[in-house]
């Protein structure tokens, strides 16, 4: 738009949960709250706004055979567009989406480097596979790659046992957090399982992807340590489906994925009910695709979460967790314009009437 080409959009703007006003104008890309003095074209946009929608766990570059070429990568940046999803947090990539950053027309990126796993024990062509003695080195170049995020994986099948293992020592897993802090940068990991969950959050992880074997025990100490987990229940719904595929080969393994899976919405609700911080996150770009995020809050509500804290966990409440601003004066102008009110009926984010990013109509 040029200077004197600004957007309006009117009706309800949710700035914050209780905080609606009737219009925000856009101009030079920049939200204002000030009607904007001598524009000689406004054109205007109708609905019920929101900050542009979060996926805090995706994978933008990455399929389920390892990275893709950058066409397939913005390709799916555009699916996470037009879905409404406008700051992801990319939750690990052997890709360098770099130049996604210099594109006006893609959604923002929170990049966590590239995952870090244990030898043969994760996904093959995804993560530094290494060993606890080197933890440290990797966390550091991750740290430095990522935007102030580390991803671990703490924990994976262990093929002696059969089963869902921890991956690191401890005393390994303490150090690499602290290296991570030293730098600036945020730490999270994937962990499905229960014996991870302790130690991890003893030695001072940020955050906890999936965290379906939270416990009774470990809840309260994720809710003492502010703690969070992005549940990602729509990965969670594939377990049936694995725990199927792997049956015959490690039966142990097996069951527990479909204990995981028959409580999920139970332990993400007695999280929710403890007080630990939950966000919207979709695992989209493994072996999911991208554009689900209306859907994972669709299952938060479903699991317990009242309606407007499962908005908050992909609007407000995880731009403010990911240090990124949401309809503030002067922030970019990135929303979402919906037909009805979402905090009445979250189904309505699967519909967008109009994609606004960086104050360009985009969809």
């Amino acid at each position: 738009m040029g200077e004197d080409v600004v957007l309006q959009v009117k009706g309800r703007v949710l700035v914050g949960p209780e905080d609606v006003r009737d219009e925000v104008w856009v101009v030079g890309g920049r939200i204002t709250y000030d009607r904007p003095a001598g524009a000689r074209d406004v054109r205007t946009v109708a609905g019920w706004a929101l900050p542009g929608l979060v996926d805090a766990h995706c994978h933008v570059g990455l399929d389920a055979h390892g990275a893709v070429p950058d066409d397939v990568a913005e390709k799916q940046a555009r699916t996470e567009r037009e879905a409404g999803a406008l700051l992801l947090r990319d939750a690990g990539s052997p890709s360098d989406t770099r130049w996604i950053d210099g594109r006006d027309d893609l959604p923002k990126i929170v990049r966590a480097g590239r995952h870090i796993a244990r030898t043969r024990r994760y996904i093959r062509n995804y993560a530094h596979e290494i060993e606890p003695d080197d933890l440290v080195a990797y966390v550091r170049q991750e740290a430095r790659r990522g935007d102030g995020w580390v991803k671990l994986v703490g924990d994976w099948i262990d093929r002696d046992l059969g089963d869902l293992a921890a991956c690191w020592p401890p005393e390994a897993a303490r150090a690499a957090i602290a290296e991570a802090h030293r730098l600036g940068a945020r730490v999270t990991a994937h962990c499905f399982a229960e014996d991870s969950l302790r130690d991890l959050v003893e030695a001072g992880i940020d955050c906890v992807e999936h965290a379906t074997g939270l416990t009774e025990d470990t809840i309260p100490l994720f809710a003492e340590r502010g703690v969070a987990i992005v549940p990602t229940l729509v990965n969670i719904a594939t377990f049936p489906r694995l725990a199927d595929g792997g049956a015959a080969k490690f039966p142990r393994w097996s069951a527990h994925l479909r204990r995981l899976h028959a409580r999920r919405h139970d332990t993400v609700r007695a999280a929710y009910d403890a007080g630990v911080p939950v966000y919207v996150g979709t695992d989209a770009g493994g072996t999911l695709p991208h554009g689900l995020v209306a859907d994972e809050v669709a299952e938060l509500v479903g699991a317990g979460i009242p309606p407007v804290e499962a908005l908050s966990a992909t609007t407000w409440g995880a731009r403010r967790w990911l240090g990124r601003p949401g309809l503030a004066e002067g922030a970019p102008a990135d929303l979402v314009v919906y037909g009805t009110d979402p905090r009445a009926d979250v189904r309505v984010l699967a519909a967008p009437r109009r994609v606004v990013l960086d104050g360009r109509v985009v969809a």
